[in-house]
């Protein structure tokens, strides 16, 4: 717990412009003491157990471990949570959660007036609610995500200091390289900093199917399955596009389409 004179803070986003924003903000506050800066989920996850923070501004939409995952990791490891304001650009469906749970957010762009109101909420929470309220919160309103009844319509990501929405439903398939993904929608083609497992957690599993370590596939997007040798198969899409699809993966998706037929 913090003391009446200060609270120890960490700031966790991707994007530099964002970390000095929070940062310049939050130096002007004489209670609050930055403890450490994370650009990525993993720094983030390493810092919060070694230093227990009392406060953590962590942007939700990160690459390889997004903010939401952060938590769940801590949570999973029996360490503490910090009182959390997550920063975020992210969907309704999101913003909606934090609010019945009763867990705060900046929704960028904000303002100096919507900082301080975070942090007025922030202190009193630090200093006068009870051991473990962060934690309960949050696995609330992780079990809510996990269990809710519909994934979100849209993916959030950022490209050169903007935020793009695609919305799912236009997304014929996704390929992996390296530390990013392109997401094929149509004509348009956005290529971005994110693994291939946080984008599959996004995607409704009822109409989305990974095919191979590296691809994931829109199942109404699929017109066609040809066999290759030792159990492979093409996958060919709507546009004509040819995936090809290894036979780990074959029967899973056999299944999917003989229920769908």
């Amino acid at each position: 717990m913090a003391s009446e004179a200060t609270i120890r803070a960490v700031i966790v986003d991707d994007e530099a412009p964002a970390r000095n924003r929070l940062r310049q903000l939050l130096k002007e506050e004489a209670d609050f003491q930055i403890v450490s800066e994370c650009g990525n989920g993993r720094h983030a996850l390493e810092i919060i157990q070694r230093q227990k923070p009392d406060l953590a501004f962590l942007d939700v939409q990160m690459p390889g471990l997004t903010g939401l995952q952060v938590c769940d990791a801590v949570l999973s490891a029996g360490a503490s949570l910090p009182w959390i304001i997550f920063v975020t650009a992210y969907d309704e469906y999101a913003l909606k959660a934090f609010e019945l749970h009763a867990l705060d957010y900046l929704l960028k762009p904000f303002d100096r007036e919507r900082f301080q109101n975070a942090l007025r909420h922030a202190r009193q929470q630090i200093r006068h609610s009870g051991e473990g309220q962060t934690e309960q919160k949050l696995v609330a309103m992780l079990e809510h995500l996990r269990n809710g009844s519909r994934a979100p319509d849209r993916l959030v990501y950022k490209q050169n200091g903007r935020v793009i929405f695609v919305r799912t439903e236009t997304i014929d398939w996704v390929e992996a390289d390296g530390n990013y993904v392109r997401l094929h929608a149509g004509r348009d083609s956005h290529y971005f900093r994110e693994t291939l497992a946080g984008i599959e957690e996004q995607l409704a599993r009822e109409k989305f199917m990974r095919i191979s370590r590296s691809v994931i596939v829109n199942l109404d997007r699929i017109k066609e399955l040809q066999p290759l040798f030792y159990g492979d198969y093409v996958v060919i899409l709507q546009d004509g596009s040819r995936l090809n699809m290894s036979r780990t993966y074959r029967d899973r998706l056999e299944a999917v389409i003989e229920r769908r037929a």
